[in-house]
């Protein structure tokens, strides 16, 4: 099975979209230099024109509301995180054993979800590109699962296996439960390792 990404790696733009993509990444930095000097709160269509010195009807053009700049950050961020699975060093790239890959791929994500939680939210990133990302995380799944040989349905096996990687159920356990966030990554690997068998 050959992968291959879901969403447009900004290095596919055409050379005609370059100027536009290089104004649309300065933006998208900035944006995200909000983000972790500010939180999200501090995330605003004029905080991001100044930051990027540019107007703020600039910012709307391009994303039209804050919710639409969100799911571009959030698009932005998954595109690179994307391109280190499909391109990036080993464990989380090729040229590690599938179970390690898996394993690396599983606290990424984790990682990543946790890193974002406040961002997911607030983008109420649903629809297409939401599914878009989902469709990716699985058929990398079912293609590490297929390169370990499990059987039964695959396709049902990696939902359960990405499930506790979820936003929703990660708000669950840490926000309501408690639960340390050691304890979720190790529950993780053995369910891994109960899926896998190995």
């Amino acid at each position: 099975m050959t992968e291959r990404p879901l969403l447009p790696l900004l290095e596919d733009a055409t050379p005609e979209r370059r100027d536009a993509a290089r104004n649309r990444e300065a933006l998208l930095v900035a944006a995200q230099a909000l983000i972790d000097s500010c939180g999200i709160d501090g995330l605003t269509m004029d905080a991001v024109a100044a930051k990027a010195g540019v107007g703020k009807g600039t910012v709307f053009r391009r994303f039209g509301s804050r919710e639409g700049l969100m799911a571009a950050v959030l698009d932005f961020s998954e595109t690179e995180w994307q391109a280190a699975v499909i391109s990036g060093p080993p464990p989380l790239g090729p040229g590690a054993p599938a179970m390690e890959r898996l394993l690396a791929f599983g606290r990424s994500r984790l990682e990543r979800n946790l890193m974002l939680a406040d961002l997911i939210r607030a983008a109420g990133w649903s629809g297409p590109r939401g599914f878009a990302v989902y469709s990716f995380v699985a058929m990398h799944t079912r293609y590490l699962m297929s390169e370990l040989h499990v059987t039964g349905d695959i396709a049902v096996l990696a939902t359960a296996l990405l499930a506790p990687l979820e936003v929703p159920v990660l708000d669950q356990q840490v926000r309501i439960e408690g639960m340390e966030i050691d304890r979720i990554m190790e529950g993780w690997e053995d369910l891994a390792h109960r899926i896998t068998q190995r």
